[in-house]
């Protein structure tokens, strides 16, 4: 079985004439769990977007679970597998719980599997009780924890995290990250995050891939990152973002 679940052959993407990413060969192991870091203006969201299947690449070819993806004919049950979340919570103005179980209702399920999937992930991120109250009253903490809990109940392959946790207060973030931890240390979903943390980072992934001028520089172990030899402004970034060692 290949232990790949997406691959980014040849991928480049333009805005206004400009080059914004140049990806040679990029792959993903299902199950591992990676952190996606650069510089500012380095093109980490546009890869997430194209990785994900939600922007089309200008050139190049996505290879997403044995399935060649071009010009953007892209089948709804590969999109399926895929979950995002934004450092913005995106919420519907509707309850907490319909907001978490509207993609298991336009997926066909029962309403008894709809109200255990939505009630076990509200459960797992400690937002039971705010089932009836209305998306668009929460604190950012508890958003971000629906916007989560909206990304797991339709039991994605792979998970996109862009800057989840960046716009929450300290104490929020690390009991979020805690949580987010333990959630997958038990499902096999294949994660890539986008942090500028390193204690993010550090704390939740196994593999780290970092992005220089829209092209890979680096991918690599977290245990092995302070080992790697970097050079000139790359190694001025890598050096300010691991200074909590």
């Amino acid at each position: 079985m290949v232990n790949e679940i997406i691959k980014l052959n040849c991928i480049s993407y333009e805005r206004n004439n400009k080059k914004i990413i140049a990806i040679d060969n990029l792959s993903f192991d299902r199950g591992a769990i990676y952190g996606l870091i650069g510089p500012n203006g380095a093109g980490k969201s546009t890869l997430i977007k194209v990785a994900s299947l939600l922007d089309s690449p200008t050139t190049g070819e996505i290879n997403f679970d044995g399935q060649i993806i071009t010009n953007n004919k892209i089948p709804l049950e590969l999109r399926r597998k895929i979950s995002v979340v934004f450092q913005q919570p995106l919420m519907l103005s509707d309850s907490v719980y319909n907001n978490i179980s509207v993609s298991l209702k336009l997926r066909g399920y029962s309403r008894f599997e709809i109200r255990h999937k939505t009630e076990y992930w509200m459960e797992q991120f400690g937002i039971s009780h705010l089932s009836n109250r209305n998306a668009k009253n929460l604190s950012g903490g508890e958003a971000q924890r629906v916007s989560l809990a909206r990304a797991f109940v339709t039991d994605p392959e792979i998970l996109f995290l862009d800057e989840p946790f960046s716009a929450l207060d300290l104490p929020t973030k690390r009991v979020l990250i805690k949580d987010i931890e333990k959630v997958l240390s038990t499902t096999n979903i294949t994660t890539i995050l986008v942090s500028h943390d390193y204690n993010e980072i550090k704390y939740l992934c196994n593999k780290v891939v970092l992005l220089v001028d829209g092209k890979i520089n680096s991918v690599t172990d977290i245990q092995n990152l302070k080992y790697q030899q970097f050079t000139g402004e790359v190694a001025d970034f890598m050096n300010e973002w691991m200074s909590p060692l």
